[in-house]
């Protein structure tokens, strides 16, 4: 008895021998590490529910039942204590927090311990393959694992210890867990962020009120799903919305209110201070994806003729959530940006030096309006981790930041990989090999589309009259060649737009890249049609094509087969030909969702592209086929 899905619905036999019920529930008291099981739930006669102290009443358990030390007569009902949970009623089926792992899984059985005569311990949850098959009957599972140790890949049990959970449920959250672990709240932002991304969208606002309005704010400011941070805006009061978006780096606060609707957005900006409010509204003034918008305005600059221990003292008098320094800028008397200090040279120098002295002039910045791709690449050229940005007159506006910079690289990588045709979570053969369904789906895929469209084929010639059923067969051994093709455009279409440097005053390259792809898909459905003509070769040899006068007629089997074979190949390579010409408006669409802040799945490129292949090459096949044998 290792699990509570083996328990559940053992008969409860008390010291006479008496049935009493069926186990139903198991409770446990959460102030301990891996807590002892407290109470017994069992349903008596007519499904009466019953409870009963475990430790006071249990003798032992078995295969055949829990069996208890007094006789019906002598047991005394007991209720849910404050600080315990029912294991089935809270836990089983139940979304859980892993801690240790940051994620968020399903409950799908879990594993108890036997410590002594009759106490059982709870060791942790169940979240693998092994509890769901145990679930359906524990001799399934056995059967299964049987098979899966054959195979070479066993299944392995995936337990969660009760030190790493946290308990999601409405009917658990009051709980205080006193056990040795991190929970919920003191988990980095980011890890929270995670796992409100993984949770049912039920579960999300009960979690988010776990948190105070600091952990919320860095929380929510490390979410990717722009919706998502809208819904969870949305769920929260004005006031406490508009109190987080204040915390939170302006630049992030920008971005957030940039999601919702303009009503919802003036009243919270209202709401803050004035400070606050102006902060985020100067940021919000600059167009979206520049310089300005992703500048945080919190920075040190002092004038050129400070000393070092005027840095250092402006440094130690910043808030403690202030933007973090990485450099110190020296300006003019008017204002303008004259040189820049690492926090390496303040502490090595001398507290009288001046700051002119030890400041490097040639300082790198950049202009508000700057596309923020364009900042990123700067940053990265020059190895900073803040540039400045300044106005014409080298007014410092703000700073951008080395993290700010990383989450732009990361956004246009993750365009550039759906364009691509990948995700972000795949990572070659290993990703495809643990994701077998998703690999087949996205690489694959036109398997299917032929299997569907030979099936087409086949039901339209005999709806057409064509006499002999296997005539699809020739339609259906070229078609492979149309679709892979279709596809491969399309990936000729998303090399050249991904290496393509658009420059100012420049017009884009419709015409020319016309021209090339005219090129290629004239030297390809020239290469096709010459394979046709090698298959042609290859199975008719000379002489085999002339009618034979067999049972007093003309047998012209073979001259009808190699003309349906010709007039195949022929419709793909006129359907690659014209693939190929309809390349320039995949790069326009690609263009034209790129001018409007549209990410482009390169997937659906290549899905539309194979399907618009398949109905040409489908069409123009079958009427060839119609034409040589009707």
């Amino acid at each position: 008895m290792n699990y509570l899905s083996e328990m559940l619905r053992l008969p409860v036999i008390d010291a006479a021998g008496e049935k009493l019920g069926v186990v139903n529930d198991l409770g446990i008291a959460t102030g301990e590490v891996f807590p002892h099981v407290t109470s017994l739930a069992f349903q008596g006669p007519g499904k009466t529910p019953f409870m009963i102290s475990w430790r006071k009443y249990v003798d032992h358990l078995d295969d055949t039942g829990v069996y208890l030390k007094a006789v019906s007569t002598d047991v005394r009902f007991s209720y849910l204590q404050p600080d315990e949970v029912l294991l089935a009623r809270d836990i089983l089926n139940k979304q859980i927090v892993d801690t240790q792992g940051m994620k968020v899984v399903r409950v799908n059985d879990i594993k108890l311990s036997a410590t002594g005569a009759g106490q059982l311990r709870l060791l942790g949850a169940e979240v693998g393959a092994r509890g769901l098959l145990r679930a359906i009957h524990p001799a399934f599972e056995r059967t299964v694992m049987r098979l899966a140790k054959l195979t070479g890949r066993p299944l392995k049990e995936e337990i969660i210890a009760w030190s790493y959970m946290d308990l999601l449920e409405r009917s658990t959250q009051t709980i205080k867990l006193s056990v040795s672990h991190k929970t919920l709240d003191e988990l980095h932002p980011a890890d929270i962020a995670d796992i409100i991304e993984q949770l049912d969208p039920r579960l999300r606002g009960q979690v988010f009120a776990q948190l105070d309005t600091a952990q919320a704010a860095e929380a929510i400011s490390e979410l990717d799903d722009d919706e998502l941070v809208a819904e969870m805006l949305e769920g929260m009061s004005d006031r406490d919305a508009s109190s987080m978006l204040a915390l939170m780096d302006p630049d992030d606060a920008a971005a957030l209110i940039e999601e919702l609707d303009y009503e919802k957005a003036e009243k919270l900006l209202r709401l803050m201070g004035v400070k606050e409010e102006r902060a985020i509204r100067t940021l919000l003034g600059y167009a979206e994806d520049t310089a300005g918008r992703i500048m945080t305005q919190e920075f040190v600059a002092l004038p050129a003729t400070a000393t070092v221990g005027d840095a250092i003292d402006a440094i130690r008098r910043l808030d403690e959530d202030f933007e973090s320094v990485y450099y110190v800028y020296t300006l003019d008397p008017v204002g303008a940006l004259t040189g820049v200090l690492s926090l390496r040279t303040l502490i090595v120098a001398d507290r009288d030096a001046r700051l002119s002295e030890l400041s490097y002039r040639d300082v790198v910045w950049v202009a508000p309006d700057l596309d923020q791709e364009e900042v990123a690449d700067e940053m990265t050229k020059y190895n900073l981790v803040a540039i400045p940005v300044c106005d014409e007159a080298r007014h410092v506006l703000g700073i951008v930041t080395v993290d700010d910079a990383l989450d732009v690289l990361a956004e246009e990588h993750e365009e550039d990989l759906q364009i691509a045709g990948m995700g972000s979570g795949e990572s070659g053969a290993a990703g495809e090999s643990m994701h077998a369904l998703s690999w087949f789906a996205q690489r694959s895929y036109w398997v299917l589309v032929w299997a569907i469209a030979s099936g087409v084929i086949a039901a339209v010639l005999t709806w057409m009259g064509v006499d002999g059923s296997s005539w699809f067969i020739y339609p259906m051994g070229v078609m492979p060649v149309v679709l892979i093709t279709a596809s491969r455009m399309t990936s000729f279409v998303r090399g050249f737009y991904l290496e393509y440097d658009e420059r100012e005053d420049e017009g884009k390259p419709y015409l020319a890249f016309f021209l090339r792809c005219a090129g290629v898909g004239a030297v390809l459905a020239l290469v096709v049609y010459l394979c046709g003509q090698l298959v042609l070769g290859a199975a008719f040899p000379e002489g085999s094509l002339e009618p034979v006068f067999v049972g007093g007629a003309w047998d012209v089997t073979a001259q009808t087969t190699a003309q349906v074979l010709t007039a195949c190949f022929g419709a793909a390579a006129a359907v690659v030909f014209v693939c190929f010409l309809g390349a320039v408006g995949y790069l326009k669409l690609l263009f034209w969702r790129d001018e409007h802040d549209r990410n482009t799945s390169g997937i659906a490129l290549n899905v539309s592209a194979v399907l618009i292949a398949c109905v040409l090459y489908a069409v123009a096949a079958t009427l060839g086929v119609f034409l040589v044998v009707a």
